[in-house]
């Protein structure tokens, strides 16, 4: 006698369909795999499965611990849809990661900390509330420190995430680019928004930027704020004046942490003595609560030519430093 068939459509709720089923619907033709028993047409929100009651009724109780999961976790991966399908996801399942795991991005992407320095400001992090990275292009910094916002805005360690940065940059002035003030400053913000694309739905980001749960602003608008139950990052803080990074800084609140990151290498104003930066590292170092990571040439992580590009120059750097010591002063006569 053959067992009853029946089809069940499965509305999923408290999930976007799109991070279920995955990019080109990748996560759902795992499922298929690893339900063999049953056939699956995924339309819009919803799951329809024909098969076995049985198999029917077991695939949904599957679903149901992936959705369990993805709202408890924020992410789900062809780990997750696996050990969901295969041995199962209990109600007190911890996420499936491992050690240098910052964050799940999107489409289950794994957001990890992948060199020495990296891993060491992830580690400081847990152990200061302000910290320092500093380093060269390349090196991961800034997209490390976005990552440990996400994270802790997801855990729900703070309310808001502020990515904030100073609008001097190669030369450009503002006045004379066209738009409005947001359409002027939003080519210099882009690489945080970037950033920020890679770890958090497009949904669900639009609404934390209509909301203010995600802000994006120049260093200029965090004057007079006391910035309370935050996570804030200041970029390419080696374009702030001393002024600059010391109202910043000033501007952490309860339950606050700051992360400033930069690289000296490529300071923008017209005087690099004038780097806020430098300043603000020499004079706070040793300070309980202050943690600084400097990255090197070894935690680049862009294309293996940048390593090269960044080592040339340096040298270069260096071999006109010595030039300029070993040059003779040249006294202009007294008229």
């Amino acid at each position: 006698m053959t067992a009853e068939s029946i089809n069940k459509e499965i509305i999923l709720e408290g999930v976007d369909p799109r991070e279920l089923y995955g990019a080109q619907d990748v996560y759902v033709e795992l499922m298929r795999e690893l339900s063999p028993r049953v056939k699956v047409v995924a339309r819009g929100s919803s799951l329809k499965v024909l098969g076995a009651k049985k198999d029917v009724e077991s695939f949904e109780r599957k679903i149901g611990a992936l959705v369990a999961y993805y709202v408890k976790y924020g992410h789900i991966s062809n780990e997750v849809v696996t050990q969901a399908f295969s041995t199962g996801l209990s109600d007190a399942a911890e996420p499936v990661s491992d050690k240098d795991t910052i964050v799940y991005g999107n489409n289950g992407n794994v957001i990890r900390a992948r060199t020495v320095n990296q891993r060491k400001l992830v580690e400081k992090y847990s152990k200061n509330d302000l910290l320092f990275a500093v380093g060269p292009a390349g090196s991961g910094k800034t997209y490390t420190a976005i990552a440990l916002a996400v994270k802790a805005l997801k855990e729900r360690e703070v309310r808001r995430v502020i990515l904030t940065r100073p609008a001097v940059e190669a030369g450009e002035k503002l006045g004379f680019l066209p738009g409005d003030m947001k359409e002027k400053l939003d080519p210099y913000l882009q690489p945080l928004y970037d950033a920020l694309n890679d770890m958090i739905p497009a949904a669900k980001l639009q609404k934390y930027l209509e909301d203010g749960t995600v802000q994006i602003a120049p260093l200029a608008y965090m004057r007079g704020r006391t910035l309370d139950n935050a996570f804030v990052i200041l970029d390419e803080a080696q374009n702030t004046t001393r002024s600059q990074i010391k109202m910043f800084l000033t501007r952490m609140g309860r339950n606050a942490k700051f992360i400033v990151t930069g690289d000296v290498t490529q300071i923008d104003l017209p005087r690099k003595s004038d780097s806020g930066l430098t300043q603000a590292m020499e004079t706070l170092r040793g300070i309980d609560g202050i943690g600084m990571v400097e990255f090197d040439k070894r935690d680049i992580v862009r294309h293996p030519l940048v390593k090269y590009i960044v080592d040339a120059f340096d040298k270069r750097a260096e071999r006109e430093a010595k030039a300029l010591e070993g040059a003779p002063v040249v006294r202009m006569p007294k008229k």
